[in-house]
């Protein structure tokens, strides 16, 4: 504490980003601050805390500041940090769910309309988030059964093109084959644009006119699809928010914690229809709701598309807020702190939302605990390690009579997989089936990294786990030792009686099987097996299917390469017809009809 005395004295009045170390140098809070002295001291003071901040407090062992030019630069750092990082006491938000847009290309002279999961800077427009149960594809379809637009990617060149089955249907002007001027194309287009901002009353008249008339033509299946999509539209205009007298395009993002855990919830606004919400459980260590949220905004923002405008907590810092979207994010966003009105309803909406799903998730974020971070400290004291486990790596390799060796390397962060972190490697130094002699190889090239400028990207794990017995674990000790790598711990675990060797005991440690300590250790093992197994197959496929398509006449190794990259299995390219084959770099018709031949022939 004599450390932490001394430098809370020399704390700047700047903004800047604190960083939080335990006792093992691992960084467990990153948080920013517009005055560097009166924040961090905060934390030492005597005064009442909320409880998880209480237990970050006693588990500081020493902490460093960054300076930076404005709060804004700061909170952009903190976001940043905490990436990089992964703090235990910060909100991290695992989050992977990106939910489709319909995009409208409106660089191309006749534009074409697909669905996507980014959205880009590069003049398209873009309609959604599309969640909640709305189909995504049945408003596409619909949108070209009333409007004709193409939803193909077909390139429009000087020469015509041959129509495809969409134009005999009825369902596309066909631009590419110049069946449609410009100018009709681009009334259709406007008209397409009205109905995905929201205009659903004349689509739905429209397809009524349809589902009539394919009824009085005995067309009964197609009738049933119209009536499918009046249905659609039907829950669409149900879930318009009748309260606000104009259209918005918002989030309403709301906070509820109970002192020790938190949750978010966000509802989605678009063209003032509720498309829908999510929620997410919190386990973070912040002194107050407003820092809470602003992580929460930042975080979630950074990784997904912005709104026009945010409804958000009174309590919340919006200059802070709209300044970070514009600066940091090149999005001009409208922070609200709804008190009263029709958005404050929105606000109540989303707060009763994240109340109930924090009451329904305590007891898996209790549970989740128990299987990662305690579990954690559980195996640190059964198997006495050196240091809490916060970074676990595990190894495994695999082949098949020695061929197409591959090793795997997966990474746990507080118990937990971090996938971003796992490695593979092909075994490049040894002959035949030696599982002994590949983990070696593979243990070596990792632990090299330790030490030299690739350490930012690999950092030093706290614990190693090997999948086998004594023996593997002896292996893997000796490059310990060469390396100079002996204040890493190092285990393995024995698939019989999953037993636990360490290097400091010739005896295998037994720990009981329903502790969490032990299905971690299981997990890490298992996913290392897993994620070996995978790439091995990957690669192992690969190379046969380079071996089958070298026996067809013109087919050399780039053109293999080529068709493997433009197709990816061998069943794809079974299927493919001559046209699509002929797509693939360096392929041309001629030798798509003969490896068309060669596979139709084989079968």
């Amino acid at each position: 504490m004599d450390i932490i005395r001394e430098k809370l004295s020399l704390l700047p009045d700047n903004p800047g980003v604190y960083i939080m170390l335990d006792k093992y140098g691992n960084v467990i809070y990153v948080g920013k601050a517009r005055v560097l002295k009166n924040r961090v001291r905060q934390y030492f003071h005597s005064s009442p805390k909320p409880l998880k901040v209480t237990q970050m407090v006693e588990n500081i062992a020493d902490f460093n500041y960054i300076i930076t030019a404005t709060e804004i630069d700061a909170l952009a750092l903190e976001n940043n940090l905490i990436k990089k990082y992964k703090p235990k006491y910060n909100i991290l938000l695992k989050d992977d769910k990106t939910y489709p847009y319909i995009k409208a290309d409106m660089r191309d002279e006749f534009p074409g309309f697909y669905v996507t999961r980014k959205i880009k800077k590069d003049g398209g427009r873009y309609f959604g988030p599309f969640m909640g149960g709305i189909n995504c594809k049945d408003i596409l379809e619909t949108c070209q059964l009333l409007f004709q637009v193409r939803l193909c990617h077909t390139a429009i060149g000087a020469k015509p093109k041959r129509e495809c089955l969409n134009y005999h249907i009825g369902r596309c002007l066909a631009p590419c084959a110049h069946k449609v001027s410009k100018e009709e194309y681009a009334e259709r287009v406007r008209r397409a644009l009205d109905f995905l901002e929201g205009d659903y009353k004349g689509a739905a008249e429209e397809l009524r006119k349809k589902m009539v008339a394919a009824a009085e033509s005995e067309a009964f299946e197609l009738a049933l699809d119209y009536r499918n999509k009046m249905n659609m539209l039907s829950k669409l205009e149900a879930k318009r928010i009748t309260a606000i007298n104009k259209p918005i395009d918002a989030d309403i993002v709301a906070y509820a914690t109970n002192g020790l855990y938190s949750a978010v919830s966000v509802l989605v606004t678009r063209k003032g229809i509720m498309q829908g919400g999510f929620s997410f459980a919190l386990d973070d260590a912040h002194e107050n709701d407003a820092d809470a949220v602003t992580s929460f905004i930042t975080q979630y923002y950074a990784a997904h598309e912005p709104p026009p405008e945010l409804i958000t907590e009174s309590y919340c810092e919006k200059g802070l807020l709209e300044e970070f979207f514009k600066d940091k994010l090149g999005k001009s966003v409208t922070v609200t702190l709804a008190k009263q009105g029709a958005k404050a309803g929105l606000l109540e909406m989303a707060k009763n939302n994240a109340a109930d799903y924090l009451e329904r998730s305590v007891d898996r974020i209790k549970h989740k605990d128990d299987m990662t971070v305690n579990a954690c400290t559980r195996l640190m004291q059964q198997l006495s390690l050196s240091r809490y486990p916060r970074r676990m790596e595990c190894y495994d390799i695999s082949n098949v009579s020695g061929v197409d060796k591959v090793g795997s390397m997966v990474v746990f962060i507080d118990g937990e997989a971090d996938k971003n972190s796992y490695r593979r490697f092909r075994i490049k130094t040894v002959e035949g089936s030696d599982d002994f002699a590949s983990l070696k190889e593979v243990l070596t090239r990792r632990l090299k990294k330790l030490g030299t400028d690739e350490e930012e990207r690999f950092p030093r794990p706290d614990l190693i786990v090997i999948d086998g017995g004594k023996g593997q674990l002896s292996a893997v000790k000796q490059v310990f030792d060469e390396l100079g790598a002996q204040n890493i711990d190092l285990i393995s675990i024995a698939k019989q009686d999953e037993l636990i060797f360490t290097t400091h005991s010739d005896d295998g440690i037994v720990i009981p099987r329903r502790d969490y300590s032990l299905r971690m250790v299981q997990r890490i093992r298992d996913e290392a097996h897993r994620f070996a197994i995978t790439y091995f197959r990957n690669i192992h496929t690969k190379r046969n299917l380079a071996s089958l398509l070298g026996e067809i006449e013109g087919v050399g190794e780039q053109k293999a390469k080529s068709l493997m990259a433009k197709f990816s299995n061998i069943t794809s390219i079974m299927e493919a017809s001559e046209q699509e084959l002929a797509t693939a770099e360096g392929i041309g018709i001629e030798l798509a009809r003969r490896i068309k031949k060669y596979f139709d022939e084989g079968l």
